[in-house]
């Protein structure tokens, strides 16, 4: 391990205060979104997306992209949105192993239900605590972040796509 290149003092605080700061606002949020929408932020992520899709509906396997999800945990996901009524699966027309979820009217009413908690959460303890610089560098930041990240996250996604292809091989996804 003499190749590791430690972090300094200065580093080490750097990278616990962005750890404590992204770490505390993702449990707040979810903590919000549970208690005054009755669904864990990783839902509201989901209904989100679909909302802004095409005709409200997406791919399975690109709702779990856009949604920064793993295949298998948007699955578990879908299927409790499936139980509140809020999204419906299908088979993709003219591919057979190929899933599309879409949102439903009462998923939509769902959404617009939580969206001004959320929003209001967001706004209180991202955007206000800010200074317009600071939100400008921390979305400078956040795309840095993102395209290091890129080639493991694609290479992580492959992968379990694949994982995700060989259990399609012998599970239909909706019996999850």
């Amino acid at each position: 391990m003499d190749d590791v290149r430690w972090l300094s003092a200065d580093e080490q605080e750097i990278w616990r205060a962005y750890l404590s700061a992204s770490v505390s606002l993702a449990a707040h949020v979810d903590r919000q979104m549970r208690q005054h929408a009755g669904m864990p932020m990783a839902y509201y992520e989901i209904l989100v997306r679909l909302s802004e899709a095409p005709h409200r509906r997406l791919r399975m396997s690109e709702l779990a992209d856009a949604s920064l999800s793993s295949r298998s945990r948007l699955s578990h996901a879908v299927a409790a949105l499936e139980r509140n009524g809020w999204v419906e699966r299908r088979p993709a027309d003219g591919d057979r192993r190929g899933w599309v979820c879409s949102l439903t009217d009462e998923g939509f009413a769902a959404l617009a239900a939580a969206a001004p908690g959320h929003v209001t959460t967001v706004r209180e303890h991202l955007f206000d605590v800010l200074t317009p610089e600071q939100l400008r560098t921390l979305r400078e930041i956040g795309l840095a972040i993102s395209a290091g990240l890129k080639p493991a996250c694609d290479a992580a996604r492959a992968e379990d796509a694949q994982d995700t292809q060989d259990a399609e091989d012998t599970q239909d996804p909706c019996d999850e």
